[in-house]
């Protein structure tokens, strides 16, 4: 596979290095990616650069991760108004394991392939520099008007920001150019990737070897991704949509690709994820046909949900996203999680019930209007269960006077009940 080919039909190159193409075909390469450990999971942000990794050694070259653990320390002023918030080296050990476990999902680390992926941490390097062997060593071979003609800089001395720039953050391109420099001399490394935003660092990167070793490295960025209608990539209400399960559950996860417009869907189904050219054209082909299918979505968070989780976490996300729709969904009502089901309800509306009134067992015509506004009487509940209108957790109700119970909760906590096709309630127990 032609790296620079893949990337250049699916949209993920912005700024390229004369000689890059060349140095590809010619041998074996490794090329770096940084990536920032400021917590203990990726978010999807992230997830253009990781795919950059990924089919860098789908194409037969080495991919290296490397995790900012000493440039973490100081963060990258690099189109940000505002200093970041610096970590401890604690912590950021325990970020950088599981990244890498994350990681493992895309890039082979085990295999004794040539092209094994591997995993670095700056801070391994950098802690063994003084500041004076620093400045003397590194810093004297890049001027300041080189680093004062950057962009990122340019901005932040421009007046766009309130705060200035502080002497740490100006140094950060030279900490960043020194790790390029490092990985050129021990592993050879002669290319680095990034987004459009890291093409200042990345080019004092390739100058610095250039002045120091007389060497040639290169570089190469990806567009930052963005959404048709201006919005921020990647940000929901509630904030980044984050690879761990802990932040953002499979369920959500899926639920974010799925609702992506069809404009986005097709350029996001290129940048994330393999599927090859002929495969997206016929889903393109497929959703132009029939976009109220939206086969683009739907492969799209397929994809993205059985490569960042499981084809497990996968379909128990597809069949909690039917449960409203579906009328056969009481056994996969039992089965999801508690967390997955109020994902489910969000903007369901919600009556608490005391707990002991489950415990002692109610009817149901008593719970729906007496105990809970539900129903506005006991006619009326009547009524629509006489119609068949009537349904507690995807179940049909016969008989209103049934006696409800706590082995009829979901979870031990939860009853769901539905009036008519799409009106729901969520009962609580507390």
């Amino acid at each position: 596979m032609n790296f620079i080919e893949e990337l250049t039909w699916r949209g993920m190159i912005h700024q390229m290095m004369p000689g890059t193409e060349e140095q590809l075909a010619k041998e074996m390469t490794t090329a770096y990616l940084g990536i920032d450990p400021t917590a203990d999971s990726l978010h999807i942000g992230h997830l253009v650069g990781v795919m950059m990794l990924k089919h860098f050694q789908r194409s037969g070259h080495k991919p290296i991760a490397l995790v900012g653990g000493a440039t973490g320390m100081i963060g990258d002023p690099s189109m940000k108004s505002q200093e970041r918030k610096l970590l401890d080296e604690q912590t950021l050990r325990h970020n950088q394991e599981a990244i890498k476990r994350q990681l493992a999902k895309f890039l082979d680390f085990d295999s004794d392939a040539p092209n094994a992926a591997e995993m670095v941490n700056n801070y391994d390097w950098m802690s063994r520099f003084s500041f004076l062997d620093f400045i003397r060593d590194v810093g004297k071979h890049i001027t300041v008007n080189y680093m004062m003609a950057k962009d990122s800089v340019k901005k932040r001395l421009s007046g766009e920001s309130q705060q200035g720039m502080s002497f740490t953050e100006f140094s950060y391109q030279l900490v960043q150019g020194y790790d390029f420099l490092n990985l050129y001399n021990e592993k050879n490394c002669r290319l680095q990737l990034g987004g459009s935003d890291q093409w200042g660092n990345i080019t004092t990167g390739t100058e610095l070897i250039r002045r120091t070793t007389g060497g040639e490295a290169f570089a190469l960025t990806c567009p930052l991704i963005t959404k048709a209608d201006g919005g921020k990539f990647g940000k929901t209400e509630s904030g980044n949509v984050w690879l761990d399960p802990r932040y953002t559950s499979p369920y959500k996860f899926y639920q974010f690709w799925l609702n992506v417009s069809d404009a986005d869907a097709e350029k996001y189904i290129k940048i994330f994820t393999e599927l090859t050219k002929e495969e997206i054209e016929e889903l393109v082909a497929q959703q132009t046909a029939d976009p109220g299918a939206r086969p683009l979505q739907k492969r799209l968070a397929r994809e993205l949900t059985v490569m960042v989780h499981s084809l497990e976490d996968y379909e128990q996300a597809v069949e909690a996203s039917q449960i409203l729709f579906s009328n056969k969904a009481g056994e996969a009502l039992r089965r999801i999680d508690e967390q997955t089901l109020l994902q489910v309800m969000e903007g369901v509306p919600q009556h608490r019930v005391p707990a002991a009134a489950f415990a002692e067992g109610v009817k149901l015509v008593d719970l729906l209007t007496d105990m809970a506004p539900v129903f506005s009487s006991k006619g009326e509940m009547r009524k629509l269960t006489q119609q068949g209108g009537l349904s507690v957790n995807k179940e049909k109700v016969a008989d209103p006077y049934q006696t409800i119970d706590t082995s009829n909760l979901l979870q031990e906590k939860y009853l769901l009940v539905q009036r008519g096709k799409k009106n729901y309630t969520l009962l609580i127990a507390e």
